[in-house]
């Protein structure tokens, strides 16, 4: 190792900029790469809840989390004509329920981490690695835009269809596991006056609708999901993706075809599998893993922020505490966190079924269910089966950053 220790993070989205905090503190010298031209804008709306709150609150950068996060009421089931058929109001499981306490955009998640250590840390947006050529004393990394660096150590942050998880173990099919659906996400006019709720719609055929506040005055943040067998299409066609949700949802009722319109013309349109990461190990070498890149668990889990941040926090501490001993740092990583994203990657009840179910039956099924959890009676029941096992772990005590 040299004096300075080196390290090379591929993706600048959650878990990147978090694990770049915390290093850099501790005197790393940290480039982080991002194939995109900058912070990624917008997104869904992420959770900031159990211990992945904790962690924004250790970086003390909480109180602008705050500042930054949605004024939702909860999340409400409707029917074709708007009514709400089902509510789980905001604050029913203490702030843990689907809609927790602390909702904040992805972008704006990203943009808070990445104000936090711009100045600090080297972002090389519109890049991305090319070739990875590991030997015992360090790494040598080859960029697209030509240049070379060797580094300590290179860490995968770059979500679940991860390049450096490919270069360094292998094709994404041994990794990713479908959950059986697919979604999309864009910016779309809001029509209905949410007012502060996130409103889902559920049609026979395993179709779901949904809309949910925006920053911006009269704005929301779409979707449509559907349970399906793997698809065949290109990941790169966006055109094709949008015609597949057209076809999908033609004569869906509520808000689908203004929705279908609104598809066609966001520049911010996103599609993708449902899907989870899951591996026996999470480094390799000098090569490493954190968040979606190494254990994705799925956007029904509403934990994947969380695992990112509490990802970061744990792999930079236990680098830190093993003092140059990467194998040792590895080896405690896992050993702290994969209980965690064990139970982060246990899918809620019913998994798609339940989230976009097939039938008109179970979909009103669903709505009993809703009704009966959130009542006085049931509240204590399902808090306990659905809403706090999964956000719990004993946060270690890393020595204090040395920033200055």
């Amino acid at each position: 190792m040299t004096d300075q220790r080196t390290i090379l993070i591929s993706g600048a989205g959650i878990a990147g900029p978090a694990l770049a905090y915390w290093l850099e503190a501790r005197g790393w010298s940290v480039t982080v790469v991002e194939t995109a031209p900058g912070v990624r804008p917008g997104g869904q709306t992420v959770d900031l809840r159990g211990a992945g709150r904790e962690v924004v609150e250790r970086m003390g950068l909480m109180p602008t989390a705050r500042e930054l996060s949605m004024e939702q009421r909860g999340i409400a089931w409707v029917d074709e004509s708007g009514r709400h058929r089902a509510e789980m109001p905001v604050d029913v499981f203490d702030g843990d329920g689907i809609v927790s306490e602390i909702e904040i955009l992805r972008g704006d998640l990203a943009g808070l981490l990445h104000d936090a250590t711009r100045d600090r840390v080297e972002y090389l947006f519109g890049t991305r690695i090319t070739a990875l050529d590991e030997t015992p004393d360090a790494v040598t990394v080859t960029l697209s835009d030509g240049s070379v660096r060797t580094v300590d150590l290179v860490v995968g942050a770059d979500g679940p269809h991860s390049t450096v998880r490919r270069m360094a173990f292998g094709p994404e099919e041994q990794f990713v596991r479908p959950v059986g659906g697919y979604t999309a996400w864009f910016t779309a006019p809001d029509h209905v006056g949410l007012d502060g709720w996130y409103e889902m719609h559920n049609a026979p055929g395993g179709l779901a609708v949904s809309m949910r506040p925006d920053s911006t005055p009269g704005g929301a943040k779409a979707s449509f999901s559907f349970a399906s067998e793997p698809l065949d299409y290109d990941r790169r066609d966006v055109d094709e993706q949008r015609r597949l949700i057209a076809d999908r949802f033609a004569g869906v009722g509520w808000q689908a075809p203004a929705l279908i319109d609104a598809a066609q013309l966001a520049e911010d349109f996103y599609f993708d599998a449902i899907v989870q990461v899951q591996m026996d190990r999470w480094s390799r070498g000098r090569i490493v893993l954190v968040g979606d890149a190494g254990y994705c668990p799925c956007p029904l889990t509403g934990m994947g922020t969380s695992l990112a941040l509490v990802g970061a926090y744990v792999l930079a501490g236990e680098l830190d505490r093993a003092d140059g001993d990467l194998h040792r740092a590895f080896v405690r990583y896992e050993e702290v966190l994969r209980p965690y994203v064990e139970r982060g990657q246990e899918l809620p009840g019913g998994g798609m079924r339940m989230y976009a179910p097939k039938s008109g039956l179970w979909i009103r099924l669903g709505r009993l269910i809703t009704r009966a959890m959130v009542s006085r009676v049931g509240r204590p029941l399902a808090k306990r089966a659905f809403f706090s096992h999964a956000y719990d772990i004993d946060l270690p005590e890393y020595p204090a950053a040395v920033r200055s």
